[in-house]
């Protein structure tokens, strides 16, 4: 029973609870990223680059001129597809620009809540200090 009591502690941690939620958080996240880079950024891409579908560029290595990625796969053509990294390094940006925007406003909210005031110490004053030593030094040089 000792197993599984240890196990069930472990489980029950914080840590592990935090990360749990950060994990079905980031699944969520990389759900909205996905759309927004399919649905919204490559269609404009696309437009910019004059109607240029990147994941249909690729090379073919048998030396064979195909029209396209499917022509190429249908002939069982040993290929390589560059256009799937360029579209995956433009999906990094856009993920590592979305999690900057959310930090950056994490951050912002942080400080803006943990900023303590500043407020003036209670008690005498600097200056009500300063006469207070100048006056005990006065009665020492008398005595």
């Amino acid at each position: 029973m000792g197993f599984f009591k240890d196990f069930k502690a472990f489980l029950m941690k914080g840590d592990i609870i935090a990360l749990a939620t950060a994990v079905v958080v980031g699944a969520a996240f990389n759900k909205i990223v996905s759309s927004v880079v399919a649905d919204i950024i490559m269609p404009l891409i696309g437009v910019i680059t004059g109607g240029v579908d990147f994941s249909q560029k690729f090379v073919s290595l048998d030396g064979n001129s195909y029209e396209t990625l499917d022509a190429a796969k249908e002939a069982e053509a040993a290929v390589i597809t560059y256009g799937n990294v360029i579209q995956a390094i433009i999906y990094f940006i856009i993920v590592a620009f979305f999690i900057f925007l959310v930090l950056r406003a994490y951050e912002r909210t942080k400080t803006k809540k943990e900023a303590p005031k500043v407020t003036e110490p209670k008690g005498p004053s600097q200056e009500q200090l300063l006469t207070e030593i100048r006056d005990e030094l006065k009665k020492q040089n008398k005595s």
